[in-house]
């Protein structure tokens, strides 16, 4: 596989300013984060300490999600937009413990992401990873150089996961999704997760006024019908937009899982 590369200088992170993907790595239990991302962290966490339920539902949902999809569905192809920083349970790593020939290509525009990209282009010998720096409001620019790695006459699997609740304007939302999703083969999915405000809507608003005063990019919260308004045209597979946590959880986790305020989804495109 080709070495991650940028042109011009290294990017810069401004450690300034607190960041999802690095607050994200922390609630999860990472360390690639700053004293910055940590004093928010521990911010919103005081007034909403589901908040970290919140993140790890959200990784498990990725897990289960994509072993769905490579196990029952024969997907073998998977496009991971809003990457986030490598922590375990990666969708490659996922992927390709199930079908060794998976094809996984990450994309994501934070300098953080960038300067780990190597961490996610480790994968077995019969498939194949890859790292695209490139912004989510920006499809043409995502499918043009996901094509090196991926065959989009093929199935693949289109995986938003916290990130469509970085673009506020619900018609750019629309137009991104379509683009994307017009480019896939017949057969593929989408996978979205997203914050809700349908369990707290009074927290929910609170932590979000709270990110926007200082932290980047800008969050946006919907309610569970804006975020079944994202699978438009698409067949849903059940159990439909629900609680990441309720999404089919394994035998181990049935009875013991709560409702968390990130909302989730699988639809195939027809």
């Amino acid at each position: 596989m080709p070495p991650v590369t940028s042109e011009g200088p290294a990017p810069r992170i401004d450690t300034s300013v607190p960041h999802n993907a690095r607050i994200w790595n922390y609630w999860l239990g990472g360390k690639d984060n700053y004293p910055v991302d940590r004093e928010m962290g521990e911010q919103i966490r005081s007034f909403f300490p589901e908040i970290v339920d919140n993140a790890v539902a959200d990784r498990a949902f990725l897990v289960r999600t994509v072993t769905h999809l490579a196990k029952e569905e024969g997907i073998r192809q998977f496009l991971d937009i809003g990457t986030g920083l490598p922590t375990h349970n990666n969708t490659h790593e996922v992927a390709q413990s199930v079908a060794a020939d998976a094809r996984v290509v990450y994309v994501d525009n934070d300098p953080l992401v960038l300067t780990h990209a190597r961490a996610l282009l480790t994968g077995s010998a019969q498939g194949a990873t890859d790292y695209v720096d490139a912004d989510l409001r920006d499809p043409d620019a995502i499918l043009s150089a996901a094509s090196a790695t991926l065959d989009l006459s093929e199935p693949v699997a289109l995986m938003l996961l916290g990130v469509v609740n970085f673009v506020a304007d619900d018609g750019e939302v629309r137009s991104v999704l379509d683009r994307l999703l017009d480019a896939l083969a017949p057969g593929s999915f989408l996978v979205v997760s997203h914050p809700t405000d349908d369990i707290d809507h009074e927290r929910a608003h609170q932590v979000a006024a709270a990110w926007n005063e200082r932290g980047t990019p800008k969050i946006t919260i919907r309610s569970a019908e804006g975020i079944a308004a994202l699978f438009d045209g698409l067949e849903l597979l059940e159990p439909g937009v629900v609680s990441c946590s309720l999404w089919r959880p394994g035998p181990t986790e049935v009875g013991e899982v709560r409702p968390v305020a990130e909302y989730g989804g699988v639809a195939r495109k027809g």
